[in-house]
């Protein structure tokens, strides 16, 4: 027999306020002291990018926020409470505070007194590095029921004045609960199956935030667009096809590619160099933006009260963020 981290519950949520397209054009209002207009459109904004609307966090909403409500909502859905939860792995580059984690904080709010808690920051690839290690707090024996979440609240590093990229973000989270399932020890069990991790930080210059401790800042969001691009779908279609190749599944047995959803053209083109049609992959940057480490556990449980996402589908999920850092999960629902 061989020990699963298998999916029992999933969740999301989104803040209330929605930025349509169109408000760059006429006047975002409400984040900066005066209304934001940018020299961009509905349209170029999806033809780059594919995005129509984001959602914005309310002033005051903080990441942990997010992530406590997304994770109330897979413990309803696997039916169970935090006091059934042994830890807390939650994915952000966007925590409250610099220290403590927002895991703690999201424990904390939950009730949950027992166990562990803590944060992994690995940008937009962030949720499959915290995946990646829930699966082995499970696998090791650590932990039964883990609680993995990826959350986000870009729209507090953006640079309103930069239309290349603060029109490409977006706030959220979203949140799986997995729990230690035995299996046969194939690719038939449910369960995640196989993970794979990469990073190279000689290319940290073309996705960064040019402030933190060191400068006492903030900061802001900068990108290299086409670099970003150009590294994308390369590096996407190698990390999904390794971790296929890790435990011997053609892309033929997939069922879903659940992408991060930073934009389309990157998605379309991963799929393309991965020969899965577009009709087998779950989509909603358009209505989300790119959240970052909340992007996959968002499309995770949006695709599923979709009907998209089935018990016994098998899903491949991937990512890319700054480090640069990227890695692929494959997982049977």
């Amino acid at each position: 027999m061989t020990r699963r981290a298998t999916v029992i519950g999933v969740g999301h949520y989104l803040p209330d306020r929605i930025v349509e397209n169109a408000e760059f054009e006429t006047g975002l209002t409400g984040l900066t002291p005066e209304p934001i207009v940018l020299e961009t459109s509905d349209e170029w904004i999806r033809a780059r990018s594919g995005i129509e609307r984001r959602h914005i966090a309310a002033p005051g909403q903080t990441t942990s926020d997010l992530a406590t409500r997304a994770a109330r909502v897979a413990l309803s859905d696997a039916g169970i409470s935090a006091d059934d939860i042994d830890a807390i792995v939650l994915a952000t580059s966007t925590a409250d505070l610099t220290f403590p984690s927002a895991a703690t904080m999201v424990q904390a709010e939950l009730g949950m007194t027992k166990g562990f808690a803590f944060d992994v920051q690995a940008v937009c690839a962030g949720f499959i590095y915290a995946l990646a290690n829930a699966n082995a707090l499970i696998t090791s024996g650590q932990a039964e029921r883990v609680l993995v979440i990826g959350a986000e609240t870009f729209s507090r590093i953006m640079d309103w004045t930069d239309r290349s990229t603060c029109v490409l973000f977006g706030d959220g989270a979203g949140a799986l609960i997995l729990e230690a399932r035995e299996g046969e020890g194939t690719n038939a069990d449910r369960g995640i199956l196989s993970c794979d991790l990469n990073s190279d930080g000689r290319f940290r210059d073309i996705l960064y935030v040019d402030g933190g401790v060191a400068t006492n800042t903030t900061g802001h969001l900068r990108m290299a667009g086409k670099e970003v691009f150009r590294h994308a779908v390369e590096k996407l279609a190698s990390t999904a096809n390794t971790a296929m190749d890790k435990i011997g599944m053609p892309s033929s047995e997939v069922d879903w590619v659940v992408p991060h959803q930073a934009n389309i053209r990157i998605i379309a083109g991963t799929a393309k160099k991965l020969g899965l049609p577009m009709e087998r992959v779950v989509v909603t940057v358009q209505d989300h933006g790119n959240t970052s480490a909340a992007s996959i556990p968002l499309a995770l449980s949006v695709g599923r009260a979709r009907g998209q996402i089935s018990e016994g589908d098998v899903v491949v999920t991937e990512a890319i963020g700054g480090g640069l850092a990227w890695g692929a999960v494959v997982l049977r629902w």
